[in-house]
């Protein structure tokens, strides 16, 4: 059972920087590793996503060559660095696990760990 510990965020102002990280224990295998989030009032989106390999990685528009998907040399851990913060991006994130891409994009699972608050200011 794969257990999933989100932590780093907080509040920034606008332009602003953040290093979210997400703990992974239990057992796991070859996977990709996926950033979501949830804004107030709206549904669980998809963000980004790394292979294990890290040879891969994938990013909503909204957020390429702002946010940064990596994950460590054990693979116990994933990390999404965020630049340029918006205030769009305020919201509630969250990491999983999938075998596939196509299905982290539906950000369609049971289980989710508590997620971490990012709060960006104007």
């Amino acid at each position: 059972q794969v257990q999933l510990v989100e932590s780093g965020g907080g509040l920034v102002e606008a332009g602003g920087s953040l290093r979210l990280s997400c703990e992974i224990s239990g057992r796991t295998s070859k996977y990709f590793i996926g950033w979501f989030r949830r804004a107030p009032g709206k549904e669980r989106e998809f963000v980004a996503a790394i292979h294990w390999s890290s040879t891969y990685s994938y990013y909503i528009d909204s957020v390429k060559d702002r946010f940064t998907v990596a994950r460590s040399d054990n693979m116990n851990t994933a990390y999404l660095q965020m630049t340029n913060l918006k205030p769009e991006d305020t919201a509630v994130y969250y990491c999983n696990l999938d075998q596939r891409l196509s299905a982290l994009k539906t950000a369609d699972y049971d289980y989710w760990g508590p997620g971490t608050q990012v709060t960006v200011s104007s």
